[in-house]
């Protein structure tokens, strides 16, 4: 059975890539548009990896990472953090939040696909 991720980000044209490029690589992808979604298809379905991005309406990636990370049945699912922003500040929020990659937009998708198979062991 394929691994699942979960891609969170407000932008379809976002969601559309990243599902086109991880389902190209074998993966099952699900989609949310806010972190508050994301926070309810977790509650409801097994994940493998979680990509979020920061810039959202309501619930920012930063605190979708963080209630992950508190979350007894959620807290081992990897995180990368998928955004714009590109600040040492940033990513160091988001490591602080609990993110285990933090990768710049525009992404390349060897790139992403390097990250998601080292960490959900799929190498």
């Amino acid at each position: 059975m394929p691994k699942s991720i979960l891609v969170v980000d407000d932008s379809k044209i976002v969601l559309d890539i990243s599902e086109f490029v991880l389902a190209s690589a074998g993966y099952r992808v699900i989609t949310a548009e806010s972190g508050t979604e994301a926070l309810e298809m977790l509650g409801k379905k097994r994940v493998d990896l979680a990509l979020v991005d920061i810039n959202m309406p309501g619930m920012d990636g930063y605190t979708l990472t963080s209630a992950i990370r508190s979350d007894d049945q959620l807290k081992g699912i990897p995180v990368i953090i998928v955004t714009t922003e590109a600040e040492a500040k940033d990513k160091q929020k988001g490591f602080d939040a609990g993110a285990d990659a933090y990768l710049v937009k525009p992404i390349v998708p060897e790139e992403l696909l390097g990250h998601v198979r080292l960490l959900i062991g799929d190498c």
